[in-house]
């Protein structure tokens, strides 16, 4: 198998030939057809995450064909299509755990970041945590869901059913939860860097009824905000964009630090949350809605070896929806 691996805090991914992974009791192997390229990877390949293994193999919206089933593997079959997510592992007997919220799980596993990923041609993951995808839809459109469709599908459930949503950070999460909350009835305002025609243009074409800069103030108060991009100091402008009894969610793994701000603008009941990882009902119940909601991503298409230009341009602001790397 051939793998991107990251070695060391800030480097270049280097491409490595390895053997091919073998699956153990409970794990299949996935050809690796496409992954997307999230910005969580940004954040493992920059070091700015804690406990990361190295060398490391990044990658976590991953989908491929099973070709190979560890012992005692039911459900899963070689030639199946499956997805392989962001939680890989979690121990099913921590408080977290039994109460339904293997999302903060105390010994999780994550896929990309504490167990290699898919920036690769192959990678083993535990059977239960994967999703069998059916054969609809193209590979490539596929993987982003399984990230930036999942935590964003988790941060709108969060966030309430209030009709007017702002979204903050139009990019791969963001341009797939404004299909969802236009297909729920909902009004979507898109918050962008300042002057990105481009990502406003794409929010307007996907049913946004306002799209705009971070710092402009929308034209009907939100009933909720939700936040991908990791500036902290969009946080005060979102709960000045929020209306009494708002909420603004926090949906990414890393942010900058938030600033100061005045209790004013969180007074009245307006509520600051964070969302962590994802559960795997999630996963069950985000790809039932992206089926019924016809959700299109779009995305941009870089070979494996092609993956530190593909994060480059993420992390310059470049990319317009999402990155996906093809073996």
């Amino acid at each position: 198998m051939r793998a991107m691996v990251l070695a060391a805090p800030g480097a270049a991914l280097t491409m490595q030939e390895r053997p091919d992974p073998v699956p153990g009791t409970g794990e299949v192997r996935v050809k690796v057809s496409a992954c997307g390229v999230c910005r969580t990877d940004l954040h493992v390949v920059d070091g700015e995450l804690p406990d990361i293994r190295y060398p490391i193999v990044p990658g976590h919206e991953v989908v491929g064909r099973i070709d190979a089933v560890g012992a005692g593997v039911t459900g899963l079959v070689p030639g199946v299509r499956a997805g392989v997510p962001w939680l890989g592992w979690t121990c099913g007997h921590c408080t977290y755990c039994e109460s339904g919220q293997e999302n903060l799980c105390d010994r999780p596993l994550f896929t990309g970041y504490t167990s290699d990923g898919g920036f690769a041609t192959h990678l083993v993951a535990d059977a239960r945590y994967c999703f069998p995808l059916g054969e609809a839809g193209d590979d490539s459109s596929l993987a982003p869901l399984l990230c930036a469709g999942l935590i964003g599908w988790r941060s709108l459930v969060m966030a309430g059913g209030g009709k007017h949503i702002g979204i903050y950070g139009f990019g791969a999460a963001g341009h797939i939860v404004a299909q969802v909350a236009h297909w729920q009835g909902r009004s979507v305002y898109a918050f962008t860097r300042r002057g990105d025609a481009e990502a406003q243009q794409l929010a307007r074409s996907l049913g946004a009824v306002w799209a705009g800069a971070s710092e402009d103030v929308p034209p009907a108060a939100l009933d909720a905000a939700i936040i991908y991009a990791p500036v902290g100091a969009l946080v005060p402008l979102a709960l000045r964009a929020v209306r009494k009894g708002g909420r603004v969610v926090c949906a990414g793994i890393h942010m900058s630090d938030i600033p100061s701000f005045p209790y004013s603008i969180l007074w009245q009941e307006r509520q600051l949350v964070s969302v962590a990882n994802l559960t795997r009902q999630d996963g069950i119940d985000f790809l039932k809605v992206a089926a019924q909601a016809n959700i299109t991503t779009h995305t941009t298409v870089f070979p494996l070896a092609r993956a530190n230009e593909a994060l480059a341009q993420l992390r310059e602001g470049k990319l317009v929806g999402a990155a996906v790397l093809r073996p």
